[in-house]
């Protein structure tokens, strides 16, 4: 495709919200205004906005900001009324910040977007894909959470009346919450005593119940995993979790281009940094899906230990002058 304007007569472009979607139809040759619809974000609102579009041209696509979250309501309508939709970040700061801004701005400025990009996305899938997602964030909440409640436990344990101090001292973490969560509360405690031994045996429950959550969840996305793609499972350094967030950020065959555009949705592209006579200058790519980066680099920690290919790259790499932080940006370049 050399341009969007040979393909379709208008582009609707949408600015998502919570309880408003507003949306403006740009002919795709001149870039002018049609018209424009601000509705709610229910059902009878997205129906609004396709027989808008109908009043147009049947030559059409739709530009969508958040089609994964404030968009993914009207992104379904539209599929399965086999609509074609394109999908935006957000727009360049750059261009935001020299001008005004209002919703109905926002939608032409991604109508007008997706008529300057030479290549197009399209949105992440739904089914399988979905589902790990909303597992993912799930399992990664309830982590988050038993990781906070055990700092507190340690950090609680420190500054404890020395009769608690010295039932949890000297254990390792995940013996001092089992420790902790069975504390009985003594009669003849002062007031200080008591409290912290109830504080302390609930941190260490609630790390327990988060644990098994955790663990479950995990389950449901190795189910997932292996019915969809058990081939990931295969490669050295992947376990279910990786997979899952691979699977997340690919979504689907033919919404990333080429292994460099998955590359730079990852944040491992290098960026050149040229200047003049300078040809060999590189940028760290700070871009991308953070948690597709940190997966690559978890893949990358398991195989520099116990991957033997991984382990002599390293190694050779390291006697050509290579730091340890250089040698990992190239192999998380390579697995991507």
């Amino acid at each position: 495709m050399n341009s969007l304007s040979e393909i379709v007569e208008v582009v609707i472009g949408v600015d998502t919200h919570v309880e408003t979607h507003t949306a403006a139809v740009v002919d795709a040759r001149t870039g002018a205004v049609l018209d424009e619809l601000t509705v709610h974000t229910t059902p009878q609102g997205y129906q609004d906005l396709v027989d808008l579009a109908d009043a147009h041209s049947a030559l059409r696509v739709w530009a969508i900001e958040g089609t994964g979250g404030h968009g993914a309501g009207l992104v379904r309508h539209l599929g399965r009324a086999e609509e074609v939709v394109v999908e935006l970040d957000r727009p360049e700061r750059t261009k935001r910040r020299h001008g005004a801004k209002s919703d109905l701005l926002d939608a032409v400025r991604a109508a007008r977007e997706a008529l300057a990009r030479p290549k197009l996305g399209t949105p992440r899938a739904g089914g399988d894909r979905q589902a790990l997602s909303v597992l993912l964030a799930a399992r990664r909440s309830a982590v988050d959470a038993s990781t906070v409640a055990q700092r507190q436990l340690f950090s609680l344990v420190i500054a404890a009346p020395e009769h608690l101090r010295t039932k949890l001292r000297g254990r390792k973490l995940p013996e001092m919450v089992r420790v902790a969560a069975r504390l009985r509360i003594q009669s003849n405690w002062d007031r200080e005593s008591a409290a912290t031994a109830t504080t302390l045996r609930t941190l260490a429950r609630r790390t327990q119940a988060l644990t098994i959550e955790a663990a479950d969840l995990e389950k449901q996305i190795l189910a997932i995993v292996r019915s969809w793609r058990p081939d990931l499972l295969d490669q050295p350094g992947i376990g279910p979790i990786v997979a899952a967030t691979v699977l997340c950020a690919w979504s689907h065959p033919g919404r990333i281009h080429t292994e460099a555009g998955f590359a730079m949705l990852a944040g491992v592209a290098p960026i050149p940094a040229n200047s003049g006579q300078v040809t060999t200058r590189y940028r760290l790519n700070r871009h991308g899906d953070r948690q597709l980066n940190r997966a690559l680099h978890t893949i990358v920690l398991v195989r520099q230990r116990y991957h033997e290919p991984t382990k002599a790259y390293t190694d050779r790499r390291t006697t050509q002058g290579k730091t340890p932080r250089e040698i990992r940006r190239c192999l998380k370049r390579y697995i991507a």
